[in-house]
């Protein structure tokens, strides 16, 4: 535990965090994430969030240490894909009982279970994730990992990231360290060149950076390690042999970004591949690096000329909705990078941002999103469920770009909504994925849905007279007497 102490007092002293470096000593040791309140929601703890940046490593296996509910609370939260191995989304457990507490049986029963996936499976790796249960009762997962790799020729990489340290955000950075210590750097790769890049923090989401990708392709830009989308993990092992690296999502993956630089001169940036205008940026930021690391400045020119033909191709395809979609209001209930760049990306086509949410952006994305708006009237850290819903139903905002989570809300308010966190089933990188988020959103906002579910329902529609029907003996009398009825009341009720 002494060990995971330190590593959580360094990852609170991050040095390259803006926001960090503006405290004093006191405040910076309390680190950026406000207190667990025990029983209530956090938004993920620090094993969900160790999790969540690990597990997209398609071929290595990913057991969870401790009770069984764990696993089942982190297993697949997130739409990564991969191209290949489909290992990482089996589930392994070792799925310790109240019986295994008291008997003292968890490093026994973790090592066994280290033989069964070796045996079984035969990964390159066995990722060990600590949990609150294994980390009370003191648990040696490192004395265990580093036997059992010595005993089976086997990577096998502790990941020291219980639930109860802090949130998911802390765990985000503390699977870093873990890579930093035990994967990268392990294994020396024979085919480094001037080239090779990695990116931190792209989890490929709905196979969105397979949109990227083809772009660095073409260029002759090599990928020597995407961390975690659809990586592997020699690919990782080797990733210190990179000449360059792009940071998307710096709250994540910091750390790791930073450390990097110092030890094997990896110099990086962050950069965003959503939105014509950021994809474009980022593939320059990524030539102008690996051109002072001593590559052909040749590349300069092959990457001014490729983003000409993506962007002319794609802003012809963009032409099309610009007609439906300038002046439509958009409210972003997001947070991170896709803070600004969406905003910006949605800005290029004429579209209006009414408001975009700051929650877990850092000081960085929110100096951009004041630069891109101009102001900073339209953010805001956090909106009540409640307010949200008057926005929406007062009819502020044509459409809701969010997670899954508030979407009953934009649904109760007969508000069109559109998913663009984690859950969404399509991809939004790059070129072809800006008209792709165009186009579902142009999709949602003139669905005729909305048209209908906004009219009153029938059975509101009463009449506001009641007459009855005069009473006679003679039929030809009566007909009559239900026609001119039925014109009479026609008028008499409510529209709809």
């Amino acid at each position: 535990m002494s060990s995971l102490r330190a590593k959580i007092q360094d990852v609170f002293n991050e040095p390259a965090c803006e926001n960090n470096r503006g405290k004093d000593a006191k405040a910076r040791k309390e680190g950026c994430s406000k207190p667990l309140t025990p029983g209530a929601a956090a938004g993920g703890c620090a094993f969900d969030g160790a999790k969540i940046v690990l597990q997209p490593i398609a071929d290595v296996a990913h057991l969870v240490h401790g009770p069984l509910a764990c696993e089942g609370n982190s297993w697949d939260n997130r739409g990564a894909a991969s191209s290949g191995p489909t290992l990482w989304r089996t589930s392994f457990t070792t799925d310790l009982t109240e019986l295994d507490v008291v008997m003292g049986q968890g490093e026994r029963k973790l090592f066994k279970a280290i033989r069964e996936i070796k045996e079984a499976y035969g990964p390159p790796a066995i990722f060990v994730y600590s949990t609150c249960v294994t980390a009370l009762i003191g648990d040696d997962i490192e004395a265990v990992c580093k036997r059992a790799a010595a005993k089976f020729d086997l990577a096998v990489v502790p990941v020291n990231a219980p639930g109860f340290v802090g949130s998911k955000n802390l765990g985000n950075k503390l699977a870093g360290e873990a890579l930093l210590e035990h994967v990268i750097g392990a294994v020396e790769p024979d085919d480094a060149g001037p080239y090779d890049i990695n990116i931190l923090g792209e989890f490929n989401l709905s196979g969105e950076f397979w949109l990227v990708k083809p772009l660095l392709d073409r260029l002759g830009i090599r990928v020597r390690a995407c961390i975690p989308g659809d990586a592997r993990y020699l690919d990782i092992a080797g990733a210190h042999r990179a000449r360059a690296a792009m940071m998307v999502c710096s709250t994540a993956l910091i750390n790791l970004a930073r450390k990097m630089d110092e030890r094997w001169d990896i110099p990086l940036f962050e950069g965003s591949f959503y939105g014509i205008t950021d994809t474009s940026d980022a593939l320059r930021n990524i030539a102008e690096l690996l051109v002072k690391q001593g590559a052909d400045p040749e590349i300069l020119g092959r990457t001014e000329a490729l983003i000409a033909e993506e962007e002319a191709i794609a802003w012809k395809k963009l032409a099309a909705y610009r007609p439906r979609l300038e002046g439509k209001r958009v409210l972003l209930n997001t947070g991170g990078v896709k803070s600004w760049s969406v905003v910006h990306a949605l800005m290029e086509i004429g579209i209006e941002i009414v408001g975009t949410s700051v929650k877990k952006s850092t000081v960085e994305d929110k100096e951009r999103i004041k630069q891109i708006l101009k102001n900073d009237n339209h953010m805001f850290e956090q909106m009540a469920p409640r307010e949200l819903y008057a926005m929406l139903s007062e009819r502020k905002a044509d459409i809701l770009l969010s997670g899954g989570r508030t979407q009953f809300i934009a649904l109760k308010a007969k508000t069109p909504w559109l998913d663009i966190n984690q859950e969404r089933q399509h991809p939004y990188a790059g070129y072809h994925g800006m008209v792709e988020l165009v186009r579902q959103i142009d999709l949602a906002i003139h669905n005729p849905i909305w048209r209908q579910v906004r009219e009153p329902a029938p059975w509101d529609c009463q009449p506001a007279v009641r007459q009855e029907l005069p009473r006679t003996k003679n039929k030809t009398a009566t007909l009559h007497a239900v026609q001119e009825f039925a014109g009479t009341t026609a008028g008499n009720f409510g529209e709809c």
